[in-house]
């Protein structure tokens, strides 16, 4: 394991950013097939958030987090076995075509920078939990489930006190039940899934009825069900509280109430993780069942942009299952073009992964439907902050868009929202649905931020590091 730019390999055939389960995938593969690879990831083992930890987790009883998280541990250690190489705690901050071919990468790690060259790049970047803006959500007490599921896996870490979990989707079931394996009270779950939704999922109903996830879904919900109470059909949600959260109000069927807590849980579904992709130049398209922008991509991952694949959640969200075999699909496809296998071979060793992909995939469309997060909880009204960085309310929004702030640059400029160290991670659709709905157009006129590198926050200091060589130099202009 590499935790110093110093050890980093000056070049390499496939870098791929990203070791949660596309990443280790897919480095396994690319191994396999004679590429030299190298797995970029900023947390100190592999597993991305999904597999958090798998390699050196806290958590004894294996019962606590499910057989489904214990099932990254063969695929970590099929990748670390191989001679793919893993540097942890890396930062990638920047990734530029070269004046020839391939790619030159900008990476820090422990403050330190380096510029490193890839014939190919494989953005395994993941996915980042939809932003949930109701009023409050900023109060200290107050976090999404994958915040709380993180501290859960790397730390072995629970809430005390009175918790409340409020919104929908599969992850919201399962923090709950990870939870309640850890002896941890759930006082209710406010569940924010429209009743309409069932609506436009039935059609996609029987391929559910014989996907993976019908059985596995079912048992969740109903042993979270046997010990939490569970409001269902809320209209609204509110965090209430000074210093810190001290209430929940939520409206359900006009009426309004409260609960106290002391820790409120916030969670309506998983997006596409895109700044890299973006700031690239990578073709994005908006994908309105998922209500995401996600690169475009052929079937072998690969981008608009030659040389640039992207694998797993982060073109789509589809599972982690599903993520692994789109990593072996997508080194499948770098080896191809980088002339280790003929399209023949490539092609047949696909097939497996290929089938495989396909069973994962089966009933994703009805818990796309199911789980849409309504209009009210994507779409906030008056002071509720929208940016966190830079404290940019909706209304203020609102109220600048018949200034001239048709798109998110343009508000930029006006509100500097999307422009904090996030990047617009917690804040970018949320600001485009919002100027969507005052213009009454699709999201898809309206566009995304465009970004531009340093993808993540870098400190002078870091670009002071490098090497002065010919390519650090021209990064530091570009950046």
């Amino acid at each position: 394991m590499i935790r110093d730019v110093e050890a980093l390999p000056a070049q390499v055939d496939l870098a791929i950013v990203g070791a949660g389960p596309a990443g280790l995938a897919a480095a396994a593969m690319a191994a396999s097939l004679g590429l030299s690879a190298l797995m970029l990831d900023e947390n100190p083992d592999v597993g991305g958030q999904i597999y958090r930890a798998i390699a050196a987790n806290p958590v004894k009883d294996r019962a606590l987090l499910g057989e489904d998280y214990w099932r990254g541990e063969a695929l970590a250690k099929e990748a670390v076995s191989s001679s793919a190489q893993h540097a942890a705690g890396a930062v990638v901050w920047s990734v530029s075509p070269l004046e020839t071919s391939g790619y030159e990468i900008g990476v820090s790690i422990a403050g330190r920078s380096r510029i490193i060259a890839a014939r190919e790049v494989m953005l395994a970047t993941g996915a980042l939990e939809r932003p949930f803006p109701i009023p409050g959500w900023t109060l200290p007490g107050v976090m999404s489930c994958g915040g709380a599921q993180t501290a859960l896996k790397a730390s072995g870490l629970v809430p005390g006190g009175r918790l409340v979990i409020a919104g929908c989707g599969p992850l919201l079931w399962l923090i709950a039940s990870q939870y309640l394996n850890a002896g941890v009270s759930i006082e209710a779950i406010l569940d924010t899934t429209p009743r309409t939704n069932w609506l436009s999922a039935l059609p996609h109903l029987p391929a559910f009825l014989i996907s993976p996830y019908l059985a596995k879904g079912l048992k969740l919900m109903l042993a979270v069900r046997q010990k939490v109470r569970v409001i269902a059909g809320i209209e609204a949600v509110r965090a209430e509280g000074t210093d810190k959260v001290e209430a929940v109000a939520y409206t359900k069927s006009g009426s309004e109430r409260r609960i106290a807590v002391d820790t409120l849980l916030l969670h309506q579904g998983v997006v596409p993780n895109i700044n890299l992709s973006n700031a690239i130049g990578c073709r994005h398209i908006w994908d309105d069942m998922q209500l995401t922008w996600k690169p475009e991509t052929d079937s072998w991952g690969a981008t608009s942009v030659a040389g640039i694949t992207v694998a797993g959640d982060g073109a789509g969200i589809a599972g982690a299952e599903a993520a692994a075999e789109r990593g072996r699909i997508a080194a499948l496809g770098v080896a191809q073009r980088l002339g280790k296998i003929d399209v023949p071979a490539r092609d047949r060793k696909a097939v497996a992964a290929r089938t495989a992909h396909a069973r994962f995939e089966r009933g994703r469309l009805f818990l796309d439907a199911m789980y849409r997060p309504a209009k009210v909880f994507r779409i906030p009204q008056g002071d509720t902050i929208v940016c966190r960085c830079e404290e940019v309310t909706a209304e203020r929004i609102r109220a600048t868009v018949p200034l001239g702030a048709t798109g998110p640059n343009q508000m930029k400029s006006f509100l500097r929202s999307g422009m904090g160290p996030c990047q617009g991670r917690l804040c970018g659709l949320t600001v485009a649905e919002l100027i969507a709905d005052v213009r009454g157009v699709p999201v898809r006129e309206v566009g995304y931020y465009r970004l531009r590198p340093p993808i993540k926050p870098i400190t002078l200091g870091e670009l002071a590091s490098m090497p002065k060589t010919e390519a650090s130099e021209k990064t530091v202009v570009r950046v």
